[in-house]
């Protein structure tokens, strides 16, 4: 049983386990994205999110504690400089874990971790794609807005009649406008 086990040790003594989440750390805020296993990963993910918070306030005092996290002098500012001002109005998750399969050799699930704002192709489709989704076809008409307020009540049946009638006028006066054109048409053809 893991009662009370919060961290992931991945195998290793304290200081490999610091040293290794600060190299992958250094490396992904470089690259924007790296391939790994999905449990490194995940601590990972638990080691730079708070980073990338503490960015978001560039003081003196902010610098120097994600310095002594990452130990790279050229990383601390570009997070500063370039990543947070990319990542100022998201209030958290940065990050992104893609599962990739497995690795052939070992048989360890891989994935790849990216920093979110800086993959415009899966920002881009998963908008379109929720702009479409949107979208409905079923609501024609114009909707009215019912209250429970009894003095209301007169007012949105005078404005739903009126809405009726206006609808009415707007079916008769496009099928006016079929019949004419199919008369035309029924012209030309003799």
């Amino acid at each position: 049983m893991r009662h009370g086990r919060k961290v992931n040790h991945l195998s290793r003594k304290s200081a490999h386990r610091h040293a290794m989440l600060s190299n992958m750390a250094t490396s992904l805020l470089k690259h924007k994205r790296i391939t790994t296993t999905v449990a490194k990963a995940k601590a990972l993910k638990k080691y730079v999110e708070p980073l990338l918070t503490k960015a978001k306030n560039d003081t003196t005092h902010s610098r120097r504690m994600v310095f002594s996290y990452l130990q790279d002098k050229n990383t601390v500012t570009e997070l500063f400089r370039d990543i947070s001002q990319k990542i100022a109005d998201r209030p958290g998750g940065y990050t992104r874990i893609l599962r990739t399969g497995f690795r052939s050799g070992d048989g360890a699930e891989m994935c790849i971790i990216e920093l979110v704002d800086y993959n415009e192709n899966y920002s881009q489709d998963s908008g379109a794609k929720k702009a479409k989704a949107k979208t409905t076809r079923r609501g024609r008409g114009k909707k009215v807005e019912k209250t429970e307020s009894p003095l209301t009540e007169t007012n949105d049946t005078t404005e739903a009649t009126k809405n009726e009638a206006e609808v009415k006028e707007s079916v008769e006066s496009k099928s006016a406008d079929i019949e004419d054109t199919d008369t035309k048409n029924e012209g030309v053809k003799e």
